[in-house]
């Protein structure tokens, strides 16, 4: 081939009509020859190209599409933004109640924001071609002015509404039901009025704040919430479940046209005889779990007795018997597990060694020369008490001080009958009651275990990243039952698409799920108007993971190419 010439523009009629090309040419075996060629089309579109200058995008906007996608189909296929507008009307046409908690409840399952952030958030994500709310209808003021339409018996009903919609079109299995109770802790100042926030026993071991309590009832499979409930939290969760038991009773009835046998579980710490008269005079099933330390009897009991656990319990061991429990002659189980046992005595080394660590230093410090004002008994004992305030150290570390002597005289030793008794007795054990007399020990073990999955919830609202409580900027009584409102909406939402996502194969933790979905993004090259031509938008390169997600929840619906 020869060497080739400059490209040069040449005409073509066809059929009457002139095309242009953009031709080169070389010589081939000594005769000229077209080695290239490109379209260039009619005169006028020639000139039109010309006349619209640079065709290269100005810049490209990239917003979050997969996992809003995921959570917005959920949404729709629950009618949750009809439903909330059906039970919070306007006056005014608009953006609804609906559309404001759907924005709300998605925002706190991906990027937890204050209202003053939730805009910016809003307008890097799909929801803006998907809700169609402007931005700057997206205001603290106006959220608070929609918020304003909820209040406890519409929040209620919705409650209600959506949880028997859930349970009908989702197939949820409500046999068992876990309830349970956990708080959050605020930062609302002590001067603030409001019955619901209120110093007391903080999990959080932060009981120089203020904290909102919250009880839950999820389902056995992916924690789904069917039924919360916000209330003081000075008030024991003892207190709230006898309070509730009608609520709940309320909710079964819900489910009786999809299930007529709900066993309710529920850990100790709900324990008291009103109580149990509720849930027993109810239509629940119960399993439950007694204080060992209130059962001596059944701790001495040898673990000859015991039968072993079938699978999946290999390597346990249970006890099953009947005892008067709050009145009632109920069936028993007591359960013996080698690895609790193992996991017990290395926590009570790790706490024995601690305080004895302390105990010494105590006793040196007592003894150092000092000057000025010495230690008095009230000081010594407090620092004691709090060196042995980890679980069980009271019982097996014994501490006397002689304030008679000069220095004072610390005294202390490990009670060896007692550390011996809870090892022999109490360790690696646990108590079961019930009234599910039909059930064998594995599944009166099994429901039981089912208390993981409401933990697992309360984790999940307490992630710093996804479905989160925090930041929660209200005080108060109203405002912040519509902040739980749609908190435990994120929750259903993320719940139901770890579900759905689990019975189609494909198990993920919540976090790994939303993370890979939220990292596809819709990606639009944006033109300069000079250019007149349209925005080019295509999905993000997607991985093998999220391409399979994509395809399964049948996100390619919701791009804007589809609309």
């Amino acid at each position: 081939m020869g060497r080739c010439r400059l490209a040069s523009i040449q005409k073509k009629r066809i059929k009457g009509r002139l095309y242009y090309y953009a031709v080169q040419t070389a010589r081939v075996d000594g005769k000229p020859r077209v080695v290239w060629q490109k379209y260039l089309g009619k005169a006028e579109d020639i000139v039109r190209r010309l006349e619209a200058g640079t065709t290269e995008p100005s810049f490209a906007r990239i917003t979050s599409f997969g996992a809003v996608a995921a959570l917005y189909d959920l949404a729709r296929r629950l009618e949750l933004v009809e439903t909330i507008n059906r039970h919070a009307p306007k006056r005014r046409q608009g953006v609804g109640v609906g559309e404001y908690m759907l924005l709300a409840a998605v925002n706190r399952v991906l990027a937890p924001a204050s209202k003053t952030q939730l805009a910016a958030w809003y307008e890097r994500t799909a929801l803006t071609h998907l809700l169609r709310v402007r931005p700057e209808q997206i205001t603290s003021q106006r959220f608070w002015d929609h918020m304003s339409y909820l209040d406890e018996d519409c929040i209620t009903r919705i409650e209600a509404e959506l949880s028997a919609r859930m349970v009908r079109d989702f197939n949820l299995d409500l046999h068992c039901l876990v309830y349970d109770t956990t708080n959050f802790v605020t930062y609302i100042d002590s001067a603030s009025p409001g019955t619901l926030a209120k110093r007391g026993h903080s999990k959080a071991r932060r009981g120089d704040l203020k904290q909102v309590n919250l009880a839950l009832m999820v389902t056995l499979d992916a924690h789904i919430p069917l039924f919360h409930q916000v209330y003081p939290g000075n008030v024991t969760d003892g207190t709230q479940f006898f309070t509730i038991t009608a609520d709940l009773v309320r909710r079964y009835r819900a489910f009786q046209e999809h299930c007529r046998d709900v066993t309710l579980i529920y850990d100790k710490g709900n324990n008291a005889r009103e109580n149990q008269t509720g849930i027993d005079e109810s239509p629940y099933h119960f399993v439950g779990s007694l204080a060992p330390s209130h059962h001596r009897d059944l701790l001495a009991i040898p673990l000859a007795d015991y039968v072993d656990l079938k699978p999946p319990f290999a390597g346990e061991k249970a006890l099953r018997t009947t005892k008067r429990v709050m009145g009632v002659e109920r069936t028993v189980v007591v359960t013996y597990n080698e690895s609790l046992f193992a996991g017990q005595i290395q926590g009570l080394s790790q706490h024995l060694t601690r305080a004895v660590r302390g105990l010494g230093e105590l006793r040196r410090n007592l003894t150092k020369p000092r000057r000025g004002r010495k230690p008095s008994p009230a000081t010594v004992e407090k620092r004691i008490r709090e060196i042995l305030s980890a679980q069980h150290m009271k019982t097996i570390l014994k501490a006397e001080v002689d304030f008679d002597v000069q220095p004072p005289a610390l005294n202390y030793h490990t009670d060896q009958d007692a550390l011996h008794g809870l090892t022999s007795t109490l360790f690696g054990k646990g108590i079961l009651f019930t009234g599910r007399d039909d059930w064998s020990n594995e599944q009166i073990v099994a429901a039981y275990r089912g208390q993981s999955q409401v933990e697992a919830a309360f984790r999940q609202m307490k992630d710093a990243h996804f479905v989160s409580w925090e930041p929660m900027f209200h005080w108060t009584d109203q405002k912040i039952r519509v902040h739980a409102f749609y908190c435990v909406l994120a929750l259903t939402l993320s719940s139901l698409l770890q579900r759905e996502v689990a019975r189609q194969g494909i198990t993920l933790s919540a976090d790994r799920l939303l993370k890979t979905l939220d990292d596809i993004h819709e990606v639009a090259a944006v033109y300069p108007d000079s250019a007149k031509r349209k925005d080019a938008i295509v999905l993000s390169e997607r991985n093998r993971e999220q391409q399979q997600l994509f395809d399964l929840l049948g996100l390619g619906r919701y791009t804007i190419a589809s609309r």
